[in-house]
Order: C-alpha cells, then sequence, then structure tokens
C-alpha cells in the first residue's frame, strides 16, 4: 500500500507548505476488517484541532477528485498531531530536532546500550552526536546512523 501513502504525500505537501505545516508521517494500514488512512501533521509550536480538520477536508476532497480512485475500498480518515514524541524519519526531522532531547533504538548495542536519552547536538549525513547524562556528569556518543532503528522527540524528565 505503498502507492496509497505516496499519492497522499505528494497531493497534501504542497498544500501544507502553503500553510507552513508539515509532514511527520502518513500509513495505511488495515486493522481488523477496517482500513485507515493516517496523517500525521505538525508545525512549529504544534497543531491544533481546527488545523487538522482543515487538511482532513481538503485531503478528503482532493483523493475525491482523483481518477482512477487510488484507494478503491472503504477507509476511515484520519489527520492528527504526532504527539508529544513523534518519530524522526526523514532528514527535515532530525535537522527540526537539533539540540532537542531524543529517544533512539538501535539495532545493535554501543557501549553496552541499545537504547540512548539525550540532547541531539550534531547531525551528518553519517552519524549523530547525542549529549548524554551519565550519572551527574554530561558526555557526549556518536552514534553511526545506518544503527539506529527508530529515533523520535523524547519528553525528559
Amino acid at each position: 500500500m505503498s502507492s496509497v501513502v505516496e499519492t497522499v504525500t505528494e497531493l497534501v505537501t504542497p498544500f501544507l507548505t502553503a500553510k507552513n505545516f508539515y509532514l511527520v508521517d502518513a500509513e495505511f494500514v488495515k486493522e481488523g476488517k477496517n482500513w485507515f488512512l493516517r496523517v500525521f501533521i505538525d508545525k512549529e509550536g504544534g497543531i491544533d484541532i481546527d488545523e487538522c480538520v482543515e487538511v482532513s477536508e481538503f485531503l478528503s476532497e482532493a483523493l475525491d477528485q482523483l481518477e482512477p480512485d487510488p484507494i478503491p475500498q472503504a477507509y476511515f480518515l484520519e489527520v492528527s498531531s504526532p504527539g508529544a514524541e513523534p518519530p524522526l524519519k526523514k532528514e527535515e526531522d532530525y535537522q527540526r530536532a537539533l539540540n532537542q532531547y531524543i529517544h533512539i533504538s538501535l539495532y545493535q548495542a554501543l557501549a553496552g546500550e541499545k537504547q540512548w536519552d539525550g540532547f541531539l547536538r550534531n547531525l551528518t549525513a553519517d552519524e549523530l552526536t547525542l549529549e548524554i547524562k551519565v550519572k551527574s556528569r554530561s558526555k557526549e556518543i556518536v552514534v553511526p546512523r545506518k544503527d539506529i532503528a527508530k529515533a523520535r522527540l523524547a519528553i525528559q524528565f
């Protein structure tokens, strides 16, 4: 179903850009008997319910006008905020996360750990630098980007 996600991404991105919003993620999944098209959007300072409704209405109308219909089966359209801890998937997500607190999960352990929380301090094409706390001291670790399974913004406790 990646073609559905690609079609939705192409349709919604110019609309979002014009509103100073951005696409965080999109998915088309079957849960039980039902199909769901989920679109996660955000903007600097956070997205609100009225903005989600506006994007939902735009997307619903735009999808209805496409021939042939890219989604012939019945589905539920959900447009929402990614929440307080959105995923970091695209390069732009990582760029926006610079100097913010993030959580990463790794495919293989680095310094004995497969999960790290810290401030994203530097980013290159091949690696990122996290400022972490070890007891009461700050320390930087460099993580190869190819080793990152998942990354997201995180709430610091």
